[in-house]
């Protein structure tokens, strides 16, 4: 997925949850992610793949400057969780079996009407 623009679309609801989705990459830009921004732009986010020998994924705000949404995703594309909001300084929900999570301007998910059980998939936005 790196590379290509990519956006967020909720089947479910018929609506796009994230126009414009950057990957956080490897190792590195996981450990970086939004980290040193100081907002998400209406409409940006950030996709977080777990490690292949991780059985959950947790998130972190530390040193975080913003609130987001965080939108836990498994294997075959369903929301399993989301976190609203979530402020500077906290961990996220740890969550078994996310495949994915989306982190987007906090607001986002509501905006798009995203709930658990919808499915998200990820299409070029070019």
């Amino acid at each position: 997925m790196t590379g290509a623009v990519l956006r967020a679309f909720n089947r479910t609801r018929g609506t796009i949850l994230c126009a414009h989705l950057e990957s956080a990459g490897g190792v590195a830009g996981k450990s970086r992610g939004l980290l040193g921004r100081d907002r998400l732009e209406p409409g940006h986010g950030m996709l977080f793949q777990r490690g292949r020998f991780e059985p959950f994924m947790l998130m972190h705000m530390f040193f975080m400057r913003f609130a987001i949404d965080i939108v836990f995703i498994d294997r075959a594309g369903r929301v399993m969780r989301i976190n609203h909001g979530l402020r500077p300084w906290r961990i996220s929900s740890l969550v078994f079996g996310a495949y994915q999570a989306l982190e987007l301007e906090a607001g986002a998910a509501a905006r798009a009407e995203t709930r658990p059980g919808d499915t998200i998939t990820f299409e070029s936005s070019e």
